[in-house]
This record gives C-alpha cells, structure tokens and sequence, in this order.
C-alpha cells in the first residue's frame, strides 16, 4: 500500500506503484475534477497541484508521491483557507473557483479543471498577472499548453483577472482588518 496525501487527508491506496495518479485518484479515492483528456500530458485535462507545483497526473506515477502534497480542485478552497489563516468553511470556494462561476468560463468542461488548477499556480507566483503571464503560463510553462476544445480561451483569461481581483480584495481586507 502506498500513502497518498490528498486534499489534506491521508489516503492509502492498493494500485501498483507506477499507476499514474489520474486512475488512483479517478478509480481509487472517488476525486473526479482531475480528467482524461489524452493520457501523454499534452493537455492539461488532468493537472493537479504537487506541493504547489501543476504536474500533469495522467503520467506522474503515484510511488513519486509518497509524502508530497497533492491538491485537486476540490481542494483549493482549504488550501486557499489555510494558506490565508482563514477560519474552515466548507462553504467558502476559492477565488478562482468564484471567478470561474462569475465569468461562466466552462463550456463543455472537460479543460476547466486543469485550467483552475493552472491559474491557481499562476496566481500564488503572482498574484497580478497581465495577459501575457497568464497567456505564458497557460501555454509555455508546463510539459505542454493547456487545451481547451470550446474554445473559452477569453472567457479564462477573463476569469484569472477576475480571481486576481477577489485576491486583492480579500488582502485589502485582511489588512484593513489587522489595522482596525
């Protein structure tokens, strides 16, 4: 059995230990966000975050995981709660899933995981960034560009500004909290 940490919960799973992560976190533990999209990492369909960084789970093997923290979008909304000292609220979503909902980004959806887990990145390296560095980050800094069958290109540009926003105003919050 191998450990998984997943959304901050420890997961024991009984696949091979060259599985890659998608079937384990899509057969195994339930966690459907993550999809197939081609099964060699040139889409982006399945991205997850490990230990911060987007890996492309329909090749990373689950045994180079043992002890790395590995976020699918169902868990941004703790990440973001933790990372931010927030109280827990299952109910609040992170600002790039809000922003996804705000702007209507999704079409057929097939991509959209991938794409917030890819803004998420983005946006904790920097969390301004202009349509180039989204259009860098979507297309040049990972195995391969991120695909979108629909189209929505626009439409997720727009959503990153969007989460970036809520970002900022949740910091301008925060601070004019600590002030008060």
């Amino acid at each position: 059995m191998i450990s998984l940490l997943v959304n901050g919960q420890t997961r024991q799973v009984k696949a091979a230990p060259d599985t890659p992560l998608l079937y384990v976190l899509r057969g195994e533990l339930n966690v459907m966000t993550p999809k197939f999209g081609c099964g060699l990492a040139q889409c982006g369909a399945c991205s997850v975050l490990v230990d911060g960084e987007e890996v492309r789970a329909c090749i990373y093997p689950i045994v180079a995981l043992e002890g790395k923290h590995i976020t699918t979008v169902e868990g941004l909304p703790a990440r973001w709660q933790q990372q931010r000292s927030l109280p827990t609220d299952p109910a609040r979503l992170h600002p790039v899933q809000q922003a996804w909902i705000d702007e209507q980004v999704p079409q057929c959806g097939i991509c959209q995981y991938g794409m917030m887990i890819k803004a998420t990145e983005l946006l904790e390296k920097n969390p301004s960034p202009s349509d180039d560095d989204i259009n860098h980050a979507m297309t040049e800094s990972g195995p391969s560009a991120h695909l979108c069958r629909c189209g929505s290109y626009a439409a997720i540009k727009d959503g990153v500004h969007r989460a970036a926003a809520i970002i900022k105003g949740a910091e301008m919050i925060a601070t004019q909290t600590l002030e008060s």
